[in-house]
């Protein structure tokens, strides 16, 4: 074997290491044209800001498989995620039903704060209780609606399982169940649903406190769709579904607390003063994490705020922000965050760097934030500007712990909201927190801390329509998968290990021009059909 003499006297082999063969990455500028990260973000003498599409990783040698690859990650000094996903505190984004199921598949979910304190503290308890395949909310009515409600609620929602409560809502005394052959060949809609329902003495049911898996032997054995489980005073708890109880059964990613089991679950709340009873209910109600939600993070009132929380709830962990450089993080870093939120002006529905001339690009604020947080032990959380799964893998290779998602999220089937039909394409509704609409629902507390009543309102978002993403139990494998595959091309197999090489700087990156950002996308076809996943 000939060893090849470099330019500064070292073989080949000793440039790039031997470990896992060519997996060190060299340090020859003749082998290495690209660029460390400092070298972008620190050297530009024009100081440029740079968005995830201005960059593109370099690929390194693999060593590894793709499932070798772990994404595992912390979401706060004490909070570790399996998954680096956070569902976005917006109204049409992240209520329970998200936030269970961004749980489940190994992330979290952070409740909205657009609704009164109370409701905000429900939704909180709706994912403390959660059981695996147990549907603790579901939809109910009464004997004395008829089959054009049944419709409509099929239409909607797309089922027709429907228990029948005595006052038509969960928690009532159970009369019945409505199934999809009750009234599948009824053609009058005005016909009640006491006349076709199938009456509680014909029901096959479950008593309160029984196991996923008793349940699931008694629908295999009934060979029943739905299973009602009532208590001792023949009150609907819980509904479990065949369906459901299939595609639920196992969750091995599930972010739980070690104590208890339960799922884990974040909430947002202002930092005007009544935010502090929020916070009070929240606690009560068993939240793991608050975000403090700020678009602009560093000012008297959040760091007020945070400081009452580790006073008064320190068994709670706190993300402060929205920062977007460091001066920022450490004020709220002095105040005691356990992580931080990064991102201003940059959401698909944000228009703050438009309206008030303030912000950052996010590739920018991620690197500067993260390089600097690291110094003190604080994971951040990259919020806004992703729109594919190159953009999550940028986000944590420059250095966030976890994502935070809202456009990506927002026409998943577990999000707020219904479907619609607009020129053919299913559609759902999704509004910035700036947006007048999300403002007069209480949105403008993010926006505005004076504590008179502000009587114009400047909208610094809007609202718009996503296309259906489907259910999240093929979406977020999707996103997964797509990360896994981008840190394996760049040589990396985990986030700790990305990070050293991002410090270190042998995580190389390339600017790309405008042409070069176009031939990195689809281009030169007359049609296409792109399908994200299979």
């Amino acid at each position: 074997m000939t060893v090849h003499k470099l330019a500064h006297g070292h073989s080949d082999g000793e440039q790039y290491g031997h470990s896992h063969g060519f997996a060190r990455r060299n340090r020859n500028p003749s082998l290495q044209h690209a660029s460390p990260a400092a070298d972008i973000f620190h050297m530009s003498k024009n100081f440029t800001a740079f968005t995830y599409d201005d960059l593109v990783l370099m690929p390194a040698h693999i060593h590894f498989g793709v499932n070798d690859v772990s994404i595992k990650s912390k979401l706060t000094r004490n909070i570790t995620l399996n998954i680096p996903f956070v569902s976005s505190p917006m109204d049409t984004v992240t209520e329970s039903n998200m936030a269970i199921h961004m749980a489940l598949h190994g992330g979290i979910g952070i409740l909205h704060s657009n609704m009164p304190p109370e409701s905000q503290a429900d939704q909180v308890r709706i994912v403390k209780k959660f059981k695996n395949g147990f549907i603790t909310d579901p939809l109910c009515l009464s004997p004395t609606h008829n089959v054009g409600d049944v419709l409509r609620i099929k239409n909607t929602f797309g089922y027709s399982g429907i228990p029948i409560t005595e006052n038509g809502k969960m928690g009532g005394k159970l009369g019945g169940i409505l199934s999809n052959r009750d009234f599948a060949f009824i053609e009058d809609p005005t016909i009640q649903i006491r006349d076709i329902m199938t009456p509680r003495d014909k029901l096959i049911l479950a008593v309160e406190g029984v196991s996923l898996e008793a349940a699931n032997d008694i629908l295999k054995k009934c060979k029943k769709g739905k299973l009602p489980v009532v208590n001792d005073k023949d009150e609907i708890v819980a509904l479990i579904a065949r369906r459901d109880l299939q595609k639920n059964i196992d969750f091995p990613l599930a972010t739980k607390d070690k104590q208890n089991k339960q799922l884990l679950v974040g909430a947002a709340i202002g930092t005007h003063p009544e935010d502090k009873i929020r916070a009070k209910l929240l606690v009560e109600a068993g939240v793991d994490v608050i975000i403090v939600d700020s678009s602009q993070g560093d000012s008297v009132y959040q760091l007020e705020m945070i400081q009452h929380l580790k006073s008064h709830h320190p068994q709670v962990d706190v993300i402060g922000g929205n920062v977007v450089v460091p001066s920022q993080a450490l004020h709220l870093i002095q105040a005691g965050v356990d992580g931080l939120r990064v991102g201003m002006g940059i959401g698909s529905i944000c228009t703050t760097q438009e309206v008030c001339a303030v912000g950052r690009a996010q590739a920018s604020a991620v690197y500067h934030v993260a390089r600097f947080a690291r110094k003190y032990g604080i994971p951040i959380l990259a919020d806004g500007g992703i729109k594919s799964t190159g953009h999550i893998t940028k986000a944590l290779l420059m250095g966030a712990s976890a994502v935070m998602m809202g456009s990506m999220l927002a026409g998943t089937e577990e999000a707020p909201g219904e479907y619609f039909y607009q020129d053919g394409v299913r559609l759902k509704r999704y509004r910035g927190m700036g947006s007048l609409e999300a403002m007069q629902r209480g949105g403008e507390k993010r926006y505005v801390w004076d504590v008179a009543k502000t009587h114009i309102k400047v909208a610094q978002g809007v609202s718009g329509t996503v296309q259906d993403k489907g259910t999240l139990t093929r979406y977020i494998p999707y996103l997964m998968q797509g990360v896994k595959h981008g840190m394996q091309d760049a040589g990396v197999k985990n986030l700790e290990v990305a990070w050293d090489r991002l410090y270190d700087g042998l995580l190389r990156f390339e600017i790309r021009s405008p042409a070069a950002q176009k031939e990195g996308g689809v281009h030169g076809l007359y049609s296409y059909e792109k399908s994200a996943y299979g």
